[in-house]
């Protein structure tokens, strides 16, 4: 078997690896054994491609300057794994997709300079013996593209998760004429491009591209963040997939088309999550502007302190805890499980509700809490607890506020209108856990806050969750 042969062989078991991972991926249970069939698959699919590499026409040099490349990733990527804590996962994953777009704009400005450059060149030659000389041209362009778009979004998508700019849309007048403008550039640019290579060509779409990404995800709300996050992830999908093409490297076209998919349509289930259409998100995010109901007056908040808030939990039969954001941020997830064990002691039921939306990153809510030890059994999704909040006694809402907005159900004025939200207003008695009054991310007024049986404990809910407990 020559070392060609072996090395497909062995792409295509990462392959099988990588499908594997994605599946163990779907369930908190299996998990972390999908993270497992995940590193194998990378291992199995780089010892192969060394493997190609050391055996094939490439200098002594060029090796070295490959697992100096390696070492280098590999030291960035252990370090940032081992310091990042869960609040910044979801803007280092954006970054990690920035940095597959750059990527596949390298990958496709070198496929460029190999053959449409150089039209005398071996590799030139090679595809002019095929006679796939215009799809190289198609793939040097669209490669570029999508990876110049996923660059500058998803670096954009980093700085406004890691609150570096504001979360608010950018409001361009004609802002969706411009992002149509663009593609119909592209698709222009991409005819005459595999008809007639030109250098200027691929500069203009680079930048035209670059600029497409960053307008892309500046002029989406923040409410809208976890469908930008998986949007992005389906980007760099397709941008590895479209190296795999240039590269004529059947894993990365596989893993390309896995992760793209996937991503796609963990978008279109977060859109349908928060009644929303996927060109809606593209075309603007929640909280464009917060209408009549922005400056509505609800009244004045009631405030509860911890002893209360402890009196009404011990009173309680059936208590829901409904987190968001704000528990990652404070961190509180372990004495949220702590606290859950007391009360579940104590004959008190407790369960959770999670929004598919709640936090920044899909599934952020069922990471932390898997974290802490809380059983799979009690952390229910939004359609399967949304009915129960009438017959609840106590629902306390720590660090959640877009997902348990009851404007988006009875405002038809406001951003978030439609919005499937946790119907916590239902319920006896709300606790809100909240540093401030302030609109949540998507910046839209939270009337919740203002209701006769809800009332606000102030502070990081970290700290307020701990004095719940020595009040028990």
């Amino acid at each position: 078997m020559t070392v060609h042969t072996a090395s497909q062989a062995a792409y295509i078991v990462a392959g099988l690896l990588f499908i594997l991972a994605l599946a163990g991926l779907s369930r908190h249970e299996t998990a972390r054994v999908g993270n497992y069939f995940g590193i194998a698959g990378m291992v199995v699919a780089l010892i192969a491609t060394i493997a190609q590499a050391v055996t094939g026409e490439i200098t002594g040099t060029s090796i070295a300057l490959m697992i100096v490349a390696m070492v280098i990733g590999a030291g960035i990527g252990l370090r940032r794994a081992a310091v990042v804590e869960m609040t910044g996962m979801p803007e280092l994953i954006a970054l990690l997709h920035s940095f597959v777009g750059l990527a596949a704009v390298l990958v496709g400005w070198n496929g460029y300079l190999q053959v449409e450059a150089d039209p005398s060149g071996g590799e030139a030659a090679h595809l002019g013996s095929l006679g796939t000389v215009g799809i190289h041209h198609a793939e040097v362009f669209i490669g570029v593209f999508i990876g110049a778009v996923t660059f500058t979004g998803s670096i954009v998508a980093n700085l406004k998760l890691s609150a570096k700019i504001k979360s608010a849309p950018l409001m361009l007048p004609g802002k969706n004429f411009l992002n149509l403008g663009a593609l119909v550039l592209f698709v222009a640019f991409t005819a005459w491009f595999v008809a007639s290579p030109a250098l200027w060509l691929l500069i203009v779409v680079t930048v035209l591209a670059l600029a497409l990404g960053w307008h892309l995800v500046a002029s989406i709300g923040g409410g809208d963040m976890p469908v930008v996050v998986s949007m992005l992830n389906s980007y760099s999908g397709w941008a590895a997939a479209a190296s795999g093409f240039l590269l004529e490297n059947d894993l990365l076209i596989i893993t390309g088309a896995l992760v793209g998919s996937s991503g796609a349509y963990l978008s279109y289930i977060m859109c349908k999550a928060m009644n929303r259409s996927f060109i809606s998100v593209i075309a603007g995010g929640f909280g464009i502007e917060a209408g009549p109901s922005g400056d509505k007056d609800y009244g004045e908040h009631r405030e509860i302190n911890a002893e209360g808030a402890a009196e009404l939990l011990t009173a309680a039969s059936r208590v829901i805890i409904t987190p968001g954001y704000g528990m990652a941020v404070a961190q509180a997830q372990y004495g949220v499980a702590e606290l859950t064990r007391k009360l579940r002691d104590k004959g008190i039921e407790v369960r959770f509700g999670i929004h598919p939306v709640a936090g920044r990153l899909p599934g952020h809510m069922n990471v932390l809490l898997a974290e802490a030890k809380v059983p799979y059994d009690i952390v229910l999704e939004l359609d399967e607890i949304n009915d129960d909040f009438s017959d609840t006694d106590v629902v306390l809402v720590i660090g959640a506020n877009d997902t348990v907005n009851p404007a988006a159900a009875e405002d038809p004025g406001s951003p978030i209108a439609g919005m499937p939200v946790l119907t916590v207003w239902e319920a006896e008695n709300v606790v809100v856990f909240k540093r401030s009054m302030a609109s949540g991310y998507a910046g839209v007024q939270n009337p919740l806050f203002f209701r006769e049986n809800s009332a606000m404990l102030f502070g990081d809910a970290k700290d307020r969750v701990n004095d719940i407990l020595a009040a028990l």
